[in-house]
């Protein structure tokens, strides 16, 4: 069941009503700049806050992706960029950014008014260039944020030592993870180590689960918390008190104001900010007329009291939003788009939408779960185009879309965008670059790697044969290879007719093209195009038992025998806490993603995200042993041969 906390619980609903000015309130909060202000400028003998020494405004802030696997032997070896952190911390970054910049207060009030994370600088080029993936600086002498991400792909004990190391080096005030809920115990896990540390660091936490695991009703004016969640796990005492804050939904905005609120609360010698004291700085912030684009719940945990900050903005255009790389480096590097020496091109990820059409009842990408369907909306084709030039300039060399569908399966805004990326590759000179592009586009090493540029996505069968006619797939087909794509990625889930009768993805059914064949005239016409497909596999849906995964096993098998596939990954569906699924076998209140000593074993480490507990019911452990066992055996080595792993 889920809880609704009323009595232990403070809606402060500053943000969510409508636009309106708290005289007193605006007056303390210009009261607290001021003061705060002039005492900065005080310190050091200064006139203006740009003579104040960085070193005397920054404030070290560490953020971390939490991982999901406990070995290497989960086949995790060619990692991505860890894009779900780059992305919540866009917007924050980029007013750090701007409020480091010479003379920013004589431009005007900057974003961060005094003290301001030690984010000084993007990454130069050089940098970007040359960067990899592993540790990375934990001291931040370049004060970057690209060198204050801990980003480890596993959980053990070398990860554990690497944290510690990297705390007791930056000794960070403010801890930032993003996590999904099958890393969420090492979230805790993580906060826990951060904190003995660093007692006074705040810790705060986003990502997927916070987005699955809290809510508010404005209505009751109530907010909601799923057995899984943070803060009732914290509550109930099945984690320790470990995490302050919590941030979930359209977060963007919402961890740029706590930030801020954090800066204007923090002690002027930066040795501390209290959460009490922030709680009431967000307080002051929006009864004093702040308001933030989007749908968000940012809550804070004070001695035993929730802290809700709702937050119901003007809707916003994705492409508005700040670069996630603006402030690091693209690291990933996918076999899957060679070079001409063979070697992995450098890959930045990229997304035009931020959720799937479909309504699968088990995945949490729906936009169902995640609240809308938010697109790049604004002359969509023309700001995408910026956006993959800019990433051109920081080093990529090529662009996979993490969009569940690219472009949502739009058929037009895909060929308005191939056309466009086309004639940029093919453009004489930079010159006849789109002015917007041309200002990313400025050495003879972006214009190279502009015009030998690959790119890959995500289609769906239905996609590729029932909604539209053959020869408009095909067309879009012919548009995306000359636009430059040269990998496709598509989610087979099942050869099952069973199972694929429960999945909304399988969204157009006839007797004259059943799931097989729909799935194999899709990939024959990709085939055609020219260009080569990943798949995957996900086993354990509703109607599954060990003869749907035999079939599903040799059909994917004869995929691979005739050619029509170079990748095949095979999965274990794992319960999201909003899935209908999830509610549907009753496993709602039965998901443990914060007990720290359940032990991940063989078979589950061989899949990701699977552990003992809060995989499907349809599967016991000797079935998961057999698709282990069967997928290696029949697929051979087009098995996660060289399958990236998409954040």
């Amino acid at each position: 069941m889920q809880t609704t906390l009323t009595d232990h619980t403070v809606v402060h609903d500053v943000f969510h009503r409508p636009a309106e000015v708290d005289e007193e309130a605006a007056g303390m909060l210009a009261a607290l700049r001021r003061h705060r202000y002039d005492s900065l400028l005080e310190q050091g003998g200064h006139d203006h806050l740009d003579q104040v020494p960085w070193s005397s405004r920054a404030f070290p802030v560490l953020a971390a992706l939490a991982p999901v696997m406990t070995s290497p032997e989960g086949e995790i070896t060619y990692p991505g960029d860890p894009m779900c952190l780059y992305a919540a911390l866009s917007v924050v970054v980029d007013n750090a950014l701007k409020s480091a910049r010479p003379a920013a207060y004589r431009d005007g009030e900057p974003p961060f008014t005094d003290l301001c994370p030690d984010w000084r600088h993007a990454p130069d080029k050089e940098r970007r260039l040359t960067a990899r993936h592993g540790p990375r600086s934990g001291a931040n002498a370049e004060s970057t944020p690209d060198s204050a991400v801990f980003d480890p792909r596993i959980w053990d004990d070398e990860s554990r030592e690497q944290l510690r190391a990297m705390t007791r080096r930056l000794r960070p005030k403010v801890f930032l993870v993003s996590t999904v809920s099958p890393g969420h115990r090492y979230a805790l896990e993580m906060a826990r180590l951060v904190k003995k540390e660093e007692p006074d660091c705040l810790v705060v936490f986003g990502g997927r689960h916070m987005d699955e695991t809290m809510r508010y009703t404005p209505g009751a004016r109530t907010v909601t918390l799923e057995y899984s969640s943070t803060l009732r796990a914290i509550a109930e005492g099945r984690a320790e008190p470990v995490v302050d804050f919590c941030v979930g939904g359209e977060g963007y905005f919402a961890l740029d104001v706590l930030m801020k609120a954090i800066a204007l609360s923090m002690d002027l010698d930066r040795t501390r900010a209290r959460v009490g004291d922030v709680i009431e700085t967000l307080a002051l912030l929006g009864a004093s007329g702040l308001r933030l684009p989007g749908s968000s719940l940012l809550c804070a945990r004070d001695e035993g009291v929730l802290h809700a900050f709702p937050i119901r903005g003007e809707k916003y255009d994705l492409a508005q939003l700040p670069s996630p790389y603006q402030g690091f480096a693209v690291r990933a590097r996918f076999p899957i788009f060679p070079l001409p020496d063979g070697s992995p091109a450098r890959t930045a990820h990229m997304t035009v939408t931020n959720a799937c059409p479909y309504h699968c009842d088990f995945c949490s990408e729906s936009a169902l779960v995640v609240g809308g369907l938010k697109r790049f909306t604004d002359s969509p084709a023309e700001a995408a185009l910026e956006r993959v030039c800019e990433y051109v300039s920081y080093g990529a060399e090529a662009v996979f879309f993490d969009d569940s569908i690219f472009w949502a399966g739009t058929f037009k805004a895909i060929h308005e965008f191939c056309e466009a990326l086309r004639a940029a590759r093919t453009a004489p000179s930079p010159d006849h670059l789109p002015e917007r592009c041309r200002r990313w586009i400025t050495g003879d090493d972006d214009w190279q790697r502009l015009r030998n540029l690959q790119f890959g996505c995500q289609v769906t069968a239905d996609l590729l044969t029932t909604l539209r006619a053959e020869s408009e797939v095909r067309a879009l087909l012919t548009a995306l290879r000359e636009a430059g794509c040269t990998y496709l990625y598509m989610g087979i889930e099942s050869m099952s007719t069973e199972v694929m009768h429960h999945i909304h993805k399988n969204i157009r059914r006839t007797a004259d093209l059943p799931w097989k064949k729909k799935v194999r005239t899709a990939l024959a016409r990709i085939r055609d195009a020219g260009m080569p497909v990943g798949t995957s596999v996900l086993f354990g849906l509703e109607g599954e038992n060990r003869a749907t995964i035999e079939e599903t096993v040799e059909e994917v098998g004869r995929l691979v025998d005739e050619g029509l596939v170079m990748l095949a990954s095979p999965n274990i569906l794992t319960y999201h806490p909003a899935t209908r699924i999830t509610r549907d076998h009753g496993m709602q209140d039965a998901l443990d993603y914060h007990s720290p000593d359940i032990e991940n074993r063989p078979p589950y480490i061989y899949f990701e995200e699977a552990f003992p507990g809060v995989v499907s019911r349809r599967l016991t452990e000797d079935d998961i042993w057999f698709i282990h066992d069967s997928t290696a055996k029949r697929w051979g080595t087009i098995r996660n041969s060289a399958e990236p792993v998409f954040p």
